[in-house]
């Protein structure tokens, strides 16, 4: 018996915003002083560290937990299972439901709750609760899923990472124009059809690197005492190229897995430069250097949607949605992602 991803589903906003959008923003420094440089030039920069040219943002009407659970039936429907044999819903975001126009998130009762009524399942031993794991939450919950099936707590669980970053972004802050929307899904199952989690890994960094994303006041200091999102970017940047590649590396010495059997890496979409450079140093640890197309990237079009990004590119790939990528019965992938507490995580994975 394996524990196997059987069924996946995403939902991809359909607002685009693109960084020409941004235009007119007053960009300011985080003592409020305005850039000496024109935004068009801001945002030339941007693009290029980040690889991010637009993203997209949840229609007014819908909330984290709304588009959970639009991923949601869509992973259900395409694992062809019934909804009632769910036994655990698992909702990994970091914010809750946060109403368009609001920037305070509502987290009771919990998503994962929110998403189990909406889907209308009638089994009162379906547990349903929230994971809060940083950025890395999806990939945390998949963990979670297979622990309990290991201890014979669960056979089927629903897997959700999704979030409203928009909604609670400065805007006078230029890393607003990392964050994003979306839902992604996924069914964990124990399974006689194929596929298996062969191996996964877990580490928290909470000395000196606990606050490196946080809450805070807006860059523009008239604004009253709301709070944003906030993020030390260099220290991130350097704490994931020292940290993700070797949590990567033991995920996968610990699945006996070979690199050479490496078919993909489906790592979080913070930022395309970063993701490039931990890839480079995973492969370093091993003296080789990635092959081409061993890293499909969503950034550029779908933004940072934090614990979405992993399940929509997943299931994007999955199901032949993204040029010239592909994955088939088999396939050794990696997933890996980092994120707000220090959190890293991976997971060694057989199609």
């Amino acid at each position: 018996m394996s524990i196997a991803i059987t069924g996946t589903g995403s939902y991809i906003p359909p607002r685009i915003v693109t960084n020409q959008d941004f235009i007119q923003h007053e960009f300011l420094n985080s003592n409020g002083t305005p850039f000496t440089q024109p935004n068009p030039v801001i945002i030339d920069k941007f693009r290029a560290i980040t690889g991010i040219k637009e993203r997209r943002y949840a229609p007014d009407e819908l909330n984290t937990s709304d588009m959970g659970f639009l991923a949601a039936e869509k992973a259900i429907a395409d694992a062809a299972i019934d909804k009632n044999t769910i036994d655990h819903i698992i909702f990994a975001h970091n914010f809750g439901d946060i109403a368009q126009g609001q920037n305070q998130g509502d987290t009771v009762p919990s998503l994962a709750t929110r998403v189990k009524h909406h889907l209308q399942i009638q089994n009162a031993n379906c547990v349903a609760y929230d994971i809060l794991f940083g950025c890395p939450g999806w990939v945390q919950g998949v963990i979670q899923a297979k622990a309990f099936i290991d201890a014979g707590i669960a056979k089927t669980c629903l897997v959700i990472g999704a979030e409203t970053l928009s909604r609670i972004v400065d805007p006078f802050d230029r890393d607003s124009m990392i964050y994003a929307d979306g839902a992604g899904a996924a069914i964990v199952q124990a399974h006689n059809g194929g596929g298996n989690i062969l191996a996964h890994a877990s580490a928290t960094h909470a000395t000196k690197e606990a606050f490196y994303l946080f809450f805070g006041n807006s860059y523009n200091k008239k604004e009253d005492s709301a709070q944003y999102i906030k993020m030390h970017g260099r220290k991130i940047y350097e704490f994931a190229l020292t940290h993700v590649p070797q949590a990567m590396k033991t995920c996968l010495d610990q699945s006996g897995s070979d690199i050479g059997a490496v078919k993909k890496i489906f790592i979080h979409q913070a930022n395309a430069k970063m993701d490039e450079a931990i890839v480079k140093r995973f492969y370093a640890l091993y003296d080789k250097e990635p092959p081409s197309g061993v890293m499909p990237m969503s950034i550029g079009e779908l933004g940072n949607s934090s614990v979405a990004t992993i399940p929509t590119l997943f299931d994007r790939v999955r199901k032949g949605k993204m040029k010239n990528q592909q994955v088939q019965k088999g396939d050794v992938v990696i997933f890996a992602s980092v994120g707000a507490g220090m959190n890293i995580n991976a997971i060694t994975y057989q199609i």
